[in-house]
Protein backbone atom coordinates (compact mmCIF):
# COMPACT_ATOMS: atom_id res chain seq x y z
CA UNK A 1 0.00 0.00 0.00
CA UNK A 2 2.89 2.21 0.90
CA UNK A 3 4.24 1.82 -2.45
CA UNK A 4 0.90 2.31 -4.30
CA UNK A 5 0.73 6.17 -2.26
CA UNK A 6 4.12 6.88 -3.42
CA UNK A 7 3.24 6.09 -7.25
CA UNK A 8 0.52 8.16 -6.33
CA UNK A 9 2.31 10.98 -5.10
CA UNK A 10 4.90 10.91 -7.30
CA UNK A 11 2.91 11.27 -10.43
CA UNK A 12 0.79 13.79 -8.67
CA UNK A 13 3.80 16.17 -8.57
CA UNK A 14 5.04 15.54 -11.84
CA UNK A 15 0.98 16.12 -13.13
CA UNK A 16 0.97 19.22 -10.67
CA UNK A 17 4.21 20.95 -11.83
CA UNK A 18 5.31 20.17 -14.92
CA UNK A 19 4.21 22.76 -17.81
CA UNK A 20 4.91 22.09 -21.61
CA UNK A 21 3.22 18.96 -22.07
CA UNK A 22 4.94 15.35 -21.96
CA UNK A 23 7.60 15.69 -23.23
CA UNK A 24 8.60 18.15 -20.67
CA UNK A 25 7.98 15.67 -17.74
CA UNK A 26 10.21 13.25 -19.27
CA UNK A 27 13.32 14.81 -17.63
CA UNK A 28 10.92 14.57 -13.90
CA UNK A 29 9.84 11.23 -14.19
CA UNK A 30 13.66 10.01 -15.06
CA UNK A 31 14.67 12.13 -11.83
CA UNK A 32 11.71 10.46 -9.38
CA UNK A 33 11.83 6.97 -11.01
CA UNK A 34 15.39 6.33 -11.32
CA UNK A 35 17.79 8.90 -8.89
CA UNK A 36 14.90 9.33 -6.66
CA UNK A 37 13.18 5.81 -5.89
CA UNK A 38 15.54 3.76 -7.52
CA UNK A 39 12.52 1.94 -9.24
CA UNK A 40 14.05 1.48 -12.19
CA UNK A 41 17.17 2.73 -14.50
CA UNK A 42 18.04 4.97 -17.26
CA UNK A 43 17.77 1.65 -19.89
CA UNK A 44 14.42 1.12 -18.40
CA UNK A 45 13.12 4.73 -18.47
CA UNK A 46 14.49 4.98 -22.58
CA UNK A 47 12.52 2.25 -23.17
CA UNK A 48 9.49 3.17 -21.57
CA UNK A 49 9.30 6.51 -23.50
CA UNK A 50 10.08 4.67 -26.30
CA UNK A 51 6.74 2.59 -25.72
CA UNK A 52 5.10 5.56 -24.43
CA UNK A 53 5.81 7.68 -28.01
CA UNK A 54 4.48 4.79 -29.83
CA UNK A 55 1.12 3.69 -28.39
CA UNK A 56 -1.70 5.74 -28.58
CA UNK A 57 -2.89 8.79 -26.41
CA UNK A 58 -0.50 11.33 -24.53
CA UNK A 59 3.29 10.21 -23.80
CA UNK A 60 3.13 11.60 -19.75
CA UNK A 61 0.20 8.95 -19.84
CA UNK A 62 1.15 6.56 -21.30
CA UNK A 63 4.57 6.57 -19.03
CA UNK A 64 3.16 6.17 -15.86
CA UNK A 65 1.04 3.65 -16.26
CA UNK A 66 4.17 1.84 -17.60
CA UNK A 67 5.77 2.76 -14.87
CA UNK A 68 3.16 1.99 -12.68
CA UNK A 69 3.02 -1.48 -13.96
CA UNK A 70 6.25 -2.09 -13.73
CA UNK A 71 6.78 -1.24 -10.04
CA UNK A 72 3.60 -2.37 -8.95
CA UNK A 73 1.21 -4.14 -11.31
CA UNK A 74 -2.28 -3.48 -12.46
CA UNK A 75 -3.19 -1.42 -9.54
CA UNK A 76 0.57 0.60 -9.68
CA UNK A 77 -0.29 1.61 -13.21
CA UNK A 78 -3.83 2.71 -11.90
CA UNK A 79 -2.41 4.64 -9.11
CA UNK A 80 0.43 6.30 -11.17
CA UNK A 81 -2.08 6.87 -14.13
CA UNK A 82 -4.84 8.54 -11.52
CA UNK A 83 -1.86 10.49 -10.07
CA UNK A 84 -0.50 12.40 -13.52
CA UNK A 85 -3.84 12.99 -14.75
CA UNK A 86 -5.51 14.27 -11.31
CA UNK A 87 -3.83 17.68 -11.31
CA UNK A 88 -4.84 18.61 -14.66
CA UNK A 89 -8.51 17.25 -14.16
CA UNK A 90 -8.64 19.68 -10.95
CA UNK A 91 -7.18 22.56 -12.38
CA UNK A 92 -9.59 22.42 -15.88
CA UNK A 93 -12.32 22.19 -13.71
CA UNK A 94 -11.66 24.65 -11.97
CA UNK A 95 -11.19 27.03 -14.97
CA UNK A 96 -14.22 25.74 -16.44
CA UNK A 97 -15.87 26.92 -12.95
CA UNK A 98 -14.76 29.99 -13.00
CA UNK A 99 -15.09 30.57 -16.87
CA UNK A 100 -18.86 29.55 -16.13
CA UNK A 101 -19.48 32.34 -13.17
CA UNK A 102 -17.85 35.38 -15.82
CA UNK A 103 -19.02 34.17 -19.28
CA UNK A 104 -21.23 37.18 -19.15
CA UNK A 105 -19.32 39.48 -18.53
CA UNK A 106 -18.41 41.56 -22.18
CA UNK A 107 -14.82 41.53 -21.92
CA UNK A 108 -15.10 38.18 -21.27
CA UNK A 109 -16.99 36.96 -24.36
CA UNK A 110 -14.47 38.88 -26.73
CA UNK A 111 -11.67 37.19 -25.22
CA UNK A 112 -13.20 33.72 -25.80
CA UNK A 113 -14.18 35.34 -29.78
CA UNK A 114 -10.87 36.01 -30.35
CA UNK A 115 -9.67 32.48 -29.00
CA UNK A 116 -12.43 31.11 -31.32
CA UNK A 117 -10.85 33.24 -34.58
CA UNK A 118 -7.38 32.05 -33.37
CA UNK A 119 -8.53 28.06 -33.05
CA UNK A 120 -9.79 28.32 -36.97
CA UNK A 121 -6.29 29.83 -37.37
CA UNK A 122 -4.85 27.31 -36.14
CA UNK A 123 -7.07 24.37 -37.31
CA UNK A 124 -6.65 26.44 -41.19
CA UNK A 125 -3.02 26.17 -40.95
CA UNK A 126 -3.07 22.54 -39.76
CA UNK A 127 -5.15 21.89 -43.23
CA UNK A 128 -2.54 23.48 -45.52
CA UNK A 129 -0.07 21.71 -43.72
CA UNK A 130 -1.92 18.20 -44.20
CA UNK A 131 -2.45 19.37 -47.73
CA UNK A 132 0.69 19.59 -48.57
CA UNK A 133 1.36 16.17 -47.43
CA UNK A 134 -1.66 14.66 -49.24
CA UNK A 135 -1.29 13.11 -52.51
CA UNK A 136 -2.34 14.80 -55.54
CA UNK A 137 -4.05 12.90 -57.73
CA UNK A 138 -7.45 12.14 -58.55
CA UNK A 139 -8.31 9.44 -55.95
CA UNK A 140 -7.23 11.75 -53.25
CA UNK A 141 -9.42 14.45 -54.44
CA UNK A 142 -12.32 12.06 -54.75
CA UNK A 143 -11.57 10.95 -51.21
CA UNK A 144 -11.53 14.56 -49.63
CA UNK A 145 -14.17 15.52 -51.26
CA UNK A 146 -16.24 12.55 -50.84
CA UNK A 147 -14.72 13.31 -46.49
CA UNK A 148 -16.37 16.99 -46.42
CA UNK A 149 -19.63 16.34 -48.09
CA UNK A 150 -20.32 13.45 -45.91
CA UNK A 151 -18.96 15.20 -42.23
CA UNK A 152 -19.99 18.39 -43.12
CA UNK A 153 -23.50 18.22 -45.52
CA UNK A 154 -24.76 15.04 -44.68
CA UNK A 155 -23.82 14.82 -40.88
CA UNK A 156 -22.01 11.70 -40.75
CA UNK A 157 -19.62 10.88 -38.19
CA UNK A 158 -16.56 11.67 -38.12
CA UNK A 159 -15.02 8.55 -37.13
CA UNK A 160 -17.03 6.70 -39.83
CA UNK A 161 -16.28 9.22 -42.35
CA UNK A 162 -12.30 8.36 -41.18
CA UNK A 163 -13.14 4.65 -40.90
CA UNK A 164 -14.47 4.96 -45.00
CA UNK A 165 -11.36 7.04 -45.26
CA UNK A 166 -9.44 4.24 -44.43
CA UNK A 167 -11.61 1.83 -46.17
CA UNK A 168 -10.77 3.34 -49.39
CA UNK A 169 -7.03 3.73 -49.11
CA UNK A 170 -6.73 0.24 -48.25
CA UNK A 171 -8.78 -0.61 -51.26
CA UNK A 172 -6.69 2.02 -53.30
CA UNK A 173 -3.44 0.58 -51.97
CA UNK A 174 -4.31 -2.92 -53.46
CA UNK A 175 -6.03 -2.00 -56.54
CA UNK A 176 -2.32 -0.27 -57.10
CA UNK A 177 -0.61 -3.26 -55.76
CA UNK A 178 -2.15 -5.91 -58.27
CA UNK A 179 -1.94 -3.23 -61.26
CA UNK A 180 1.55 -3.02 -60.56
CA UNK A 181 1.96 -7.08 -60.65
CA UNK A 182 0.43 -7.05 -63.98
Amino acid sequence: MNKMLTLFTTFFKIGAFTFGGGYAMIPLIQREVVEKHGWMTDDDILDIIAIAETTPGPIAINSATFVGTKVAGFFGSAMATLGVVLPSFIIITLISYILELFQSVQAVQFAFNGIRAGVIALVFKALISMYKQCPKDLAAYIVMAFALLAAVFIDISVIYVLIACAGIGLVWFFVSLRRAEK
